[in-house]
C-alpha cells in the first residue's frame, strides 16, 4: 500500500480528485492506513481485512450521529470500492484540522476534560434505536481470561518495570463491581489519544469511530486514565456525574486494555506501548491513593 496505489484508485473512482498530491499520514493506528489528498481529503483504508466491516459501518453511522455531537467528526465524500489490487472497501473524508494529544503535554488539562466530558454525554444521548452493538462494551468478565494471560505474559517482561500483582489487584477490584443495569447507550468505545484532536488545548474534532456502538457507559471512561492527568479526570468525572461502580468498571477497562497492548506492541508499536505504559502508571497511582 503506497501513494501511487492510492493515486491510482482516486483517479479511476472519484476523478474529480484525480491529480492531487498524496502523502501517508503518519499514524500509530493497526488498522487502518490514512493518505493525505490535497488541503482538503483524507483517505482511509484498512490494512487488515477485520478493519473492512468499519468501513461500512462508518458510512451508515456517522452521518446519523455528527448533528448530536458537540465537535465536528469524520464526514464521508467518497465510497471507494475493491481495485487496482486493493481488496477492500475504502473512504475518502474531509480533512478535519487539530493536533493529537499527549499524555503529559497538554495545555489545558481541565478544560479539555470538559470537553471530553460533553463529548461522551453527547454520545449517550443519542437516540439507540437499531444501532449496532459496540465492539467493546460487554460484560467486564468477558476480558478476564485475556487480561490474565497478558499480565503473566508481562511478568515475564521485567525489563518492562510492572508490578504485576499491583494491577492484578486492581484488575480483580474492577470485577468484583456491579455490572451496568440500565439500558445500553451510545459510545464511541476507543476514545485512545490516537483518536482525538484538540486545538488551543480543546478538543476540536473525534475521528475512527470504527468501534462504535451501543453498550456499558463505563467504556468511553477511557480518556481519563489515558490522557487526562489528575485534575482533569476529576473535572471528567464530575461533569459526567459517574458513580463508584461505573468509574471502577472503567478503571479497569482501561487497564485490561492497555495491560493487553504493551507485550503485543512494546517491539512494533511504540506509540502504542508508550500510551500503555502511562495507563498502567496511572491506573496505580490513582488506585494507590
Amino acid at each position: 500500500m503506497d501513494v501511487g496505489l492510492v493515486q491510482r484508485l482516486v483517479a479511476a473512482q472519484f476523478p474529480e480528485w484525480a491529480g492531487l498530491p498524496a502523502a501517508r499520514f503518519p499514524s500509530g493506528g493497526t488498522v487502518n492506513a490514512m493518505f493525505r489528498l490535497g488541503d482538503d481529503l483524507v483517505v482511509r483504508l484498512p490494512l487488515v481485512e477485520g478493519g473492512a466491516p468499519d468501513v461500512e459501518l462508518e458510512r451508515d453511522w456517522l452521518p446519523k450521529l455528527a448533528p448530536y455531537l458537540p465537535v465536528p467528526i469524520p464526514e464521508v465524500l467518497g465510497a471507494g470500492v475493491p481495485a487496482e489490487g486493493y481488496p477492500w472497501p475504502w473512504s475518502v473524508y474531509r480533512w478535519l484540522p487539530g493536533e493529537l494529544p499527549e499524555a503529559g503535554g497538554l495545555s489545558r488539562p481541565v478544560q479539555l476534560g470538559r470537553d471530553l466530558a460533553a463529548f461522551v454525554a453527547a454520545m449517550r444521548a443519542v437516540p439507540s434505536a437499531g444501532a449496532p452493538q459496540a465492539y467493546r462494551g460487554g460484560p467486564l468478565a468477558s476480558l478476564d481470561t485475556a487480561t490474565r494471560a497478558a499480565i503473566d505474559a508481562l511478568r515475564g517482561i521485567p525489563e518492562e518495570g510492572v508490578d504485576c500483582d499491583a494491577v492484578t489487584a486492581v484488575w480483580e477490584d474492577a470485577l468484583r463491581a456491579p455490572d451496568h443495569d440500565g439500558p445500553p447507550v451510545w459510545l464511541h468505545a476507543d476514545l485512545m489519544p490516537g483518536n482525538l484532536l484538540v486545538a488551543d488545548g480543546r478538543l476540536s474534532g473525534v475521528v475512527d469511530f470504527g468501534c462504535m456502538g451501543v453498550g456499558d457507559p463505563a467504556c468511553d471512561l477511557f480518556p481519563a486514565w489515558n490522557l487526562l492527568p489528575a485534575e482533569g479526570r476529576d473535572v471528567f468525572r464530575e461533569a459526567l456525574g459517574v458513580d463508584e461502580a461505573a468509574w471502577v468498571r472503567g478503571r479497569g477497562r482501561t487497564l485490561s486494555q492497555a495491560v493487553i497492548a504493551l507485550p503485543y506492541h512494546r517491539r512494533a508499536n511504540p506509540a502504542m506501548a508508550d500510551n500503555a505504559r502511562h495507563v498502567i502508571r496511572a491506573v496505580l497511582d490513582e488506585y494507590a491513593v
